[in-house]
C-alpha cells in the first residue's frame, strides 16, 4: 500500500486534515474525489455550484489560504494542511461581510448561481489589493462569469465595498 493511503471497504483513501471556514475538517477522502464534492456531498456546504467542470465560469471558487481556486478542478487531498474558505464562512458571526452587503445594496447579482463564486474572488482581489482601479477588477474577475447580467452592477458592488472596507 502506498504511503499515507489506508484502505477501507470502499477501496484505498487519503486521510485529509483542513481548515473550513475556521473549523478543522478530518476525512478520508478518494484520490480522484475533487474538493467541491467534498464539500457540497459530503460536508454539506452548497453555496460553491457546479457547472463548467473546466476551470472557466468560476461558479465553483473557493478560497485555499486566501487565494481563488476551482474546485471542480482541485483534488480534495490538495488542500491538506491548507484553509479552505467557502461562502458559507464568509460572514462574520451572523453580520454580513462588506461584499456581501455592497452586493445586496447595489445589485450586484441577479439569480444568485455565480454570486458565491463572485463573492469570494473578489475578496481575495480586496484582500491583496484594498484600492484596486476598475482596470483591476475587471482582469482578476475575469475567470468569473455571469449569465444574467453586464457586470456593470458586479463592478459597482465590488468598489463600493473597497471604499467601505478602507474607510473601516
Amino acid at each position: 500500500m502506498a504511503h499515507g493511503l489506508s484502505r477501507n471497504s470502499d477501496g484505498q483513501t487519503i486521510p485529509v486534515s483542513f481548515t473550513l471556514n475556521g473549523r478543522l475538517q478530518e476525512i478520508d477522502v478518494e484520490p480522484h474525489e475533487l474538493l467541491l464534492d467534498v464539500v457540497r456531498d459530503r460536508l454539506g456546504l452548497t453555496g460553491a455550484k457546479r457547472s463548467c467542470d473546466v476551470q472557466v465560469c468560476g461558479a465553483c471558487t473557493l478560497l485555499v489560504d486566501g487565494r481563488p481556486v476551482s474546485a471542480c478542478t482541485t483534488l480534495a487531498f490538495e488542500v491538506r494542511g491548507r484553509s479552505v474558505m467557502t461562502i458559507e464562512g464568509m460572514a462574520d458571526d451572523g453580520k454580513l461581510h462588506p461584499l456581501q452587503q455592497a452586493f445586496i445594496e447595489h445589485g450586484g447579482f441577479q439569480c444568485g448561481f455565480c454570486t458565491p463564486g463572485m463573492l469570494l474572488a473578489a475578496k481575495a482581489l480586496l484582500d491583496e489589493i484594498p484600492n484596486p482601479s476598475e482596470e483591476q477588477l475587471k482582469h482578476f474577475m475575469h475567470g468569473n462569469l455571469c449569465r444574467c447580467t453586464g457586470y456593470k452592477k458586479i463592478i459597482e458592488s465590488i468598489m463600493a465595498a473597497a471604499k467601505q472596507m478602507r474607510a473601516g
